[in-house]
């Protein structure tokens, strides 16, 4: 029962937390400029025919911008590939220098400098799903440590992070009581909400014969009490 009490604190705090934060901050919504650019028709030189005459097998085609220049961005045997809308030339993986440019031009506070770019190709960290790999990681000087991820192959924004995010992960993992995984359905979870249950109806059935004797003995005290006439 002591272990499920403080279960019962982290799910309070834990719980607290995450109805608390604001959910679209912790997405980081408000990190990411909400500048809309469209495609100049003038700049598409190279037709969505002529990429599938050369590459037939390419999936998931979609027309995009990377920064003002049109680009096609496809799957081709499970590798994304990006191509120049305007003369159909495949374009090399971003570098360094043009992962920062992109996360500048995402990040909402273009004054922001940049504190740190990795590479990461492999072992992603908690925050990143491996799905995305491989990715530059850009860290901005500002509050709350953010953290961009720009894909190495498409040049896209795949997802963005900072330290609320990081709290809000790990509150959602102690309160599902899954520290690798984070899903809800697993047995200690269900386990500790059985016991959880049980605990709180034994407290219940506790309470009442703690206080239902000391209830029936101040009733018969009344009872037997005289009556002011001395009866």
């Amino acid at each position: 029962m002591l272990f499920i009490g403080l279960q019962f604190v982290v799910w309070s705090v834990s719980g607290a937390y995450m109805v608390i934060m604001d959910i679209d901050y912790i997405h980081g919504d408000s990190l990411v400029t909400n500048e809309k650019q469209n495609i100049v028709p003038e700049q598409v030189k190279y037709s969505f025919t002529d990429l599938l005459t050369r590459y037939p097998q390419a999936e998931n085609i979609e027309l995009g911008l990377l920064l003002t220049k049109p680009v096609y961005r496809f799957d081709l045997k499970k590798q994304k590939r990006m191509v120049s809308a305007g003369d159909g030339q495949q374009l090399p993986k971003i570098n360094i220098a043009m992962a920062i440019k992109l996360a500048k031009h995402h990040y909402a506070n273009r004054q922001v400098e940049i504190s740190k770019a990795q590479l990461i190709t492999e072992k992603p960290p908690r925050e990143l799903s491996a799905r995305y790999l491989p990715v530059w990681r850009i860290d901005f000087d500002d509050f709350s440590s953010p953290s961009f991820y720009i894909s190495v192959n498409s040049g896209q924004l795949v997802t963005k992070r900072h330290s609320f995010w990081r709290i809000f992960d790990w509150m959602f993992a102690f309160h599902v009581m899954d520290y690798i995984d984070e899903e809800a359905d697993n047995r200690l979870l269900l386990i500790a909400s059985t016991l959880a249950l049980l605990a709180s109806i034994f407290g219940l059935v506790l309470t009442y014969f703690r206080l239902a004797p000391k209830y029936n003995k101040k009733q018969n005290h009344q009872l037997n009490k005289p009556n002011k006439a001395g009866c």
